[in-house]
C-alpha cells in the first residue's frame, strides 16, 4: 500500500487550473454541523472539567452533560440560526444519533441539510476494534433514517489509518473532509474508485478556538471575518473554499450563538458567494476537473 503522502501529491494553490464556480460566484461556503452521540458509560472524547484530585470517573456526569446540553439546547440554536437564513448544511452526524437523537436527526432531515458520516459513535478511527464494520453501520444507519446513503464523511476527530480512505470509497463515499491541506479539493485514487477531499478546516472550526485555545465568546466571528475577507479577495482570481465548523456543545450556548449568527450575516452579505455542502462542492469540482 502507498504511503498516505505519496496519494495525495503535493500542488501548489497558484499552480492550480483555474476553476469557476456557479454563476460565476468567488467563494463557496459551507458549514458543517457535527452532531455527535457521547456514550455516558464511556470515558469522553473531550473534557472541558478535569477530573475531582486528577482522578478520571465513570460516569463522567459534567462532562457528559457539556456535551448533552449541546444536543437538548445548543443544536436547536444552530438550527433556527441556519434555517432563518436559509443556508444549506452539511450535517456530520454519528450513525448512531438517528436512533438515539432521532428528534435531532429528523430536524437535519426536514430542513434538507445534508447527512455526513461521522462514524458510529464519537470516538477515534484508529481504535476501533473493526473500522469496516463502524463504517457499514454507519452508512446503512444513515440510509435507512433518511433514505440516501451518505455520499460524504469526516472521520470524529479527522482520525484515520492507512485503509481508511479505501474503506470510505469501498462503501460508497465520495467526499471525505479530514485532509485540511489546502482551499481547494483533491482527488486521491483508491482501489474502488477516486475520492476527493473537500477543504475542511482546523481553525474557523468552534472546538479549536474555543474548547482547545479558549479564546473569549466573539473569537469565532472575528477569525471567520478576515478569513473571509482574504479567501473571498483570493477568489477574483481563482475559486476558493471555506468551511465553517460548529458543534451544538460549543457555538449552540448563549454566550456565543450571536458570534456565529454574526458571522452569517457577514458573509451573506457579500453578492459572489455561493452557499453549498459539502458533496456539492464535491460534484461541482469534479465537473470542473472533467472540464480542463
Amino acid at each position: 500500500m502507498a504511503n498516505l503522502t505519496d496519494r495525495i501529491p503535493y500542488q501548489a494553490i497558484v499552480d492550480r487550473p483555474r476553476l469557476t464556480l456557479p454563476d460565476n460566484k468567488r467563494l463557496a461556503v459551507w458549514v458543517i454541523v457535527n452532531v455527535e452521540e457521547w456514550r455516558i458509560e464511556n470515558a469522553m472524547p473531550r473534557t472541558v472539567l478535569p477530573p475531582p484530585m486528577g482522578q478520571p470517573l465513570l460516569p463522567d456526569v459534567p462532562n457528559w452533560s457539556w456535551h448533552e446540553y449541546g444536543m437538548r439546547s445548543g443544536f436547536w440554536r444552530q438550527h433556527k440560526a441556519l434555517t432563518e437564513r436559509n443556508i444549506p448544511v452539511t450535517m456530520a452526524i454519528n450513525g448512531h444519533v438517528c436512533e438515539s437523537y432521532p428528534r435531532v436527526a429528523k430536524a437535519g432531515l426536514d430542513a434538507g441539510w445534508e447527512f455526513m458520516g461521522h462514524g458510529y459513535l464519537q470516538g477515534p478511527t484508529h481504535k476501533l476494534d473493526n473500522q469496516r464494520q463502524a463504517i457499514s453501520d454507519t452508512v446503512s444507519a444513515i440510509k435507512s433514517f433518511s433514505g440516501s446513503a451518505p455520499r460524504s464523511w469526516e472521520c470524529p476527530g479527522l482520525t484515520e489509518t492507512d485503509e481508511t480512505l479505501d474503506l470510505l470509497r469501498e462503501h460508497g463515499i465520495e467526499y471525505v473532509a479530514d485532509w485540511v491541506i489546502d482551499d481547494l479539493p483533491q482527488e486521491v485514487e483508491t482501489p474502488h474508485g477516486v475520492i476527493t477531499t473537500i477543504p475542511y478546516t482546523v481553525e474557523t472550526n468552534d472546538i479549536a478556538v474555543y474548547a482547545l485555545q479558549q479564546h473569549a465568546s466573539d473569537e469565532l466571528l472575528k477569525r471567520g471575518v478576515d478569513q473571509f475577507d482574504r479567501l473571498y479577495q483570493e477568489g477574483a482570481d481563482n475559486a476558493r473554499v471555506m468551511a465553517i465548523s460548529v458543534h451544538p456543545y460549543i457555538t449552540g450556548v448563549p454566550h456565543r450563538i450571536r458570534y456565529l449568527e454574526e458571522l452569517l450575516d457577514y458573509i451573506g452579505k457579500h453578492q459572489e458567494v455561493c452557499w453549498m455542502t459539502g458533496s456539492e462542492i464535491g460534484d461541482w469540482y469534479r465537473a470542473q476537473m472533467a472540464d480542463t
